[in-house]
C-alpha cells in the first residue's frame, strides 16, 4: 500500500517529512507512528495506514513534498506486490538525499545560537536522533554555559530569532532592493513566506474596512483581581484579559452570526458553529492561528485553559491538523506587548478578524445615577475589527461590537468565575 503525503489544512500544499521512525524492512503496525511531518503551520506524527512491512521509502527525511505524493510502500500480508505499477496517485519525484540530518525546530535553533553552539555537538533524544530543547539546556549545563559562557536560565529569554553569527548573503544574491556589504540578509522561513503569501492574498481578495470600539475592562479588573492569585496557584498560568473578551465575542456573534462566515463565490456562508482562532506568536519567528473548536460552547475557564495550552502546544511544535484549520473567526492579540491600536489582516476565508490591544488605566467620565458627571480612573482598552464589506456593512459590524463591549462592561465577570 502506498503511503501518500497527506493534506493539513485547506491552504497547504506541502510538507516536510522530518523524521521516519521506522526504516526499510521494518514491521509496522496499525497507527502507531510512521514519520513526523512539518508544514508552516503545525508539526505533527503521522500514523501506519496499515499493518505491515516497510518496503520502499521515496522521499526521505529532510526533504519537503507535495500533497498526494507517493512517501513510502508498506508490503501488507498476502497483498499483491504492485509497487512498480501505475498506482493512480501523484508519481513520485526523485528526490536527493538530504545535506543534512532531519530539521531543527525554531526554539532549537534560538537556543544553539544563544549558547554559540553547533548541533554536531548536541547529541539528541528525540525520535530518529533529533535534537530537542532539553538537549541543548542539559549539554549547556554540562559545559558551564556553552562556548558563549553565558549563564542557564530555565527559560530563555525572549529576544530576536536573528543569531548574531548568521553569514550575510551576497549582494548578487537579492533580487530587489538596494543593499551594501553592512547590510544583513535573513532569508525568509517556511512560516514566514506561507504568512508573507497568505497576507498578500486577503489584502487583494477582501475590501477591509476597520471599526473601533473603546471598552471599560474595570468589570475584569475586579474578577482579577478577585480570583487571580487562587487561578495562577492553581491553573500555573495568569489569568489574562484575552479569554474574557474571547468569551463576549462568541457570545456576541449568537446575536450576529455574520461575522462567524465565509465569502463564496456568490453567496455569505454562515457557520453555525463557532470555531475560534487565536492568533500565536512563535517567538518572533512567525505566528500560528490556533483553533479553539465549539468556543461557544465553553465558559469562561473553559476558554482561557484552552487557549494557554494552543499557545504551549504551537510553540512547542505539537499542534494536532484539527487544532490550526477550520476556523470560523479570529482574534490577534497585541496587548500584551502595550499596543494601542492594530488593524489586522482578515484571516481568509473568514469574513471579519478582532484586534485586543493594551488596557491602560486613564480617566473616564461616569455618569452617576442622577445623570451628574464625574471623573473616574478605569482600565480603558480598544477593541478593533476589520470587516470584509462584501459580507456585511459597517453598521453591522458596529452593531457587534458594541454587543461586545456591553458584554465586558456589564458581566459579573466575579460571579462566573465563582
Amino acid at each position: 500500500m502506498d503511503v501518500i503525503m497527506p493534506q493539513l489544512g485547506e491552504t497547504v500544499v506541502e510538507g516536510l517529512v522530518s523524521v521516519w521512525h521506522k526504516a526499510v524492512g521494518d514491521e509496522v503496525r496499525l497507527d502507531e507512528p510512521l514519520f513526523d511531518l512539518e508544514t508552516d503551520k503545525v508539526s505533527t506524527e503521522i500514523p501506519a495506514p496499515v499493518a505491515g512491512i516497510l518496503k520502499e521509502i521515496l522521499v526521505p527525511a529532510g526533504v519537503t513534498a507535495k500533497v498526494g505524493v507517493r512517501l513510502a510502500v508498506i508490503a501488507t500480508a498476502g497483498a499483491e506486490d504492485t509497487s512498480d505499477r501505475d498506482s493512480g496517485q501523484v508519481p513520485v519525484e526523485q528526490f536527493p538525499s538530504p545535506a543534512a540530518p532531519a530539521r531543527l525546530s525554531p526554539v532549537v535553533r534560538r537556543l544553539l545560537a544563544e549558547h554559540g553552539l553547533s548541533a554536531t555537538l548536541v547529541r539528541g533524544s528525540g525520535r530518529g536522533g533529533r535534537i530537542v530543547r532539553e538537549d541543548v539546556l542539559a549539554h549547556v549545563q554540562r559545559s558551564g554555559g556553552g562556548t558563549g559562557g553565558g549563564a542557564l536560565s530555565a527559560v530563555p529569554e525572549r529576544r530576536s530569532p536573528i543569531p548574531p553569527s548568521m553569514p550575510e548573503a551576497p549582494i548578487d544574491r537579492i533580487a530587489k532592493g538596494v543593499t551594501t556589504t553592512d547590510d544583513l540578509v535573513v532569508p525568509l522561513n517556511r512560516i514566514r513566506r506561507a504568512t508573507a503569501a497568505h497576507m498578500v492574498r486577503s489584502v487583494a481578495t477582501s475590501p477591509h474596512t476597520l471599526q473601533a470600539v473603546e471598552v471599560d475592562f474595570v468589570g475584569v479588573e475586579r474578577a482579577r483581581a478577585a480570583h487571580g492569585a487562587a487561578w495562577r496557584e492553581r491553573e500555573g498560568f495568569s489569568l489574562t484579559y484575552l479569554p474574557f473578551v474571547a468569551r463576549a465575542v462568541c457570545e456576541a456573534i449568537g446575536r450576529f452570526p455574520h461575522v462567524n462566515a465565509s465569502f463564496g463565490e456568490d453567496a455569505l456562508i454562515v457557520h453555525k458553529r463557532v470555531h475560534l482562532s487565536i492568533a500565536v506568536d512563535l517567538d518572533f519567528e512567525g505566528l500560528v492561528a490556533t483553533v479553539i473548536r465549539d468556543a461557544d460552547q465553553r465558559n469562561l475557564r473553559g476558554l482561557a485553559l484552552e487557549i494557554h495550552r494552543l499557545a504551549l502546544s504551537a510553540r512547542s511544535g505539537r499542534l494536532k491538523p484539527e487544532e490550526t484549520s477550520g476556523g470560523t473567526y479570529t482574534i490577534s492579540n497585541s496587548g500584551s506587548f502595550g499596543t494601542f491600536f492594530s488593524a489586522p489582516i482578515i484571516n481568509q476565508p473568514q469574513c471579519a478578524i478582532l484586534s485586543t490591544d493594551g488596557v491602560r488605566k486613564k480617566p473616564v467620565v461616569i455618569q452617576g445615577p442622577d445623570g451628574s458627571d464625574a471623573l473616574a480612573i478605569r482600565p480603558v482598552g480598544v477593541l478593533a475589527q476589520t470587516f470584509d464589506h462584501r459580507a456585511m456593512d459597517g453598521a453591522y459590524s458596529a452593531a457587534f461590537l458594541r454587543q461586545v463591549k456591553q458584554i465586558i462592561e456589564t458581566r459579573d465577570w466575579v460571579a462566573e468565575l465563582g
